[in-house]
């Protein structure tokens, strides 16, 4: 059996990257792409917890901006990440993982509420746990939600997927000459003021020393090889 550098991780995947070249829905190739990824890791033996933002449907800071209350569009969004976590639930199913939805918000007719005792038990059987409807309260992200989720079920990182292959020293979608980190601690990533998380997602991975790693989740092979230790995939987020 191929060895692996983490033995539990927390993935974290945005709403916004399941909506494919549309920006908008669910994108079955999508879907798809990340379930195969996804059970190259499972079969390794990996317990893997999943986060999953609901930008693709709806984003409780867009609705403020149309009039929506922004609590009541925080709330919105949380249903928006559910719906997400069934989707991936349903193409994980699909390609013979056994998995678990759990809610911060009860719906028992769809999903389990979030426990967590319980979620650890199903990382330990072997299943895929997707926590969804973020953290239950509003003016949280799913950004905090992945490192909170990470830190209570003992995840050894926090994985976050993303559509560029790393942390750079500049937006390299506008600065032709930034270059990718290959590690880079929480400090240097603060006074720099680079985009990795949001600042309380940030806070409470630094202040627990749980390392975060950028990848490209749309490069086929990355989250294998991020698991497999590969330093020159992604960035390693990390203290000193």
């Amino acid at each position: 059996m191929t060895s692996t550098k983490y033995k539990r991780i927390l993935l974290k995947l945005s709403g916004e990257a399941l909506a494919g070249p549309s920006g908008y829905n669910i994108d079955p190739a999508v879907l798809e792409q990340y379930s195969k990824e996804i059970k190259q890791v499972v079969d390794l033996g990996v317990q893997v917890a999943i986060v999953i933002g609901g930008g693709n449907i709806f984003r409780g800071v867009s609705g403020e901006r149309s009039g929506i209350d922004r609590v009541q569009g925080d709330y919105m969004g949380m249903l928006a990440t559910v719906i997400n976590a069934m989707a991936i639930q349903s193409s994980l199913e699909k390609h013979g993982m056994y998995t678990r939805v759990m809610s911060a918000i009860k719906m028992e007719q769809v999903c389990e509420p979030y426990v967590r005792r319980r979620a650890v038990r199903h990382l330990e059987k072997g299943r895929v746990v997707i926590f969804g409807a973020g953290t239950g309260s509003p003016y949280f992200t799913t950004d905090t939600t992945a490192s909170l989720r990470a830190i209570e079920v003992e995840a050894d990182v926090v994985l976050k997927g993303t559509k560029v292959d790393g942390v750079y020293t500049a937006d390299p979608m506008k600065d032709k000459t930034a270059t990718r980190y290959t590690t880079i601690s929480f400090e240097d990533v603060y006074e720099k003021k680079l985009n990795v998380m949001d600042l309380t997602a940030f806070t409470l991975c630094q202040e627990n020393n749980l390392p975060i790693i950028v990848f490209n989740m749309n490069e086929a092979g990355s989250l294998l090889r991020v698991i497999q230790g590969d330093s020159d995939t992604g960035t390693l987020v990390t203290s000193n």
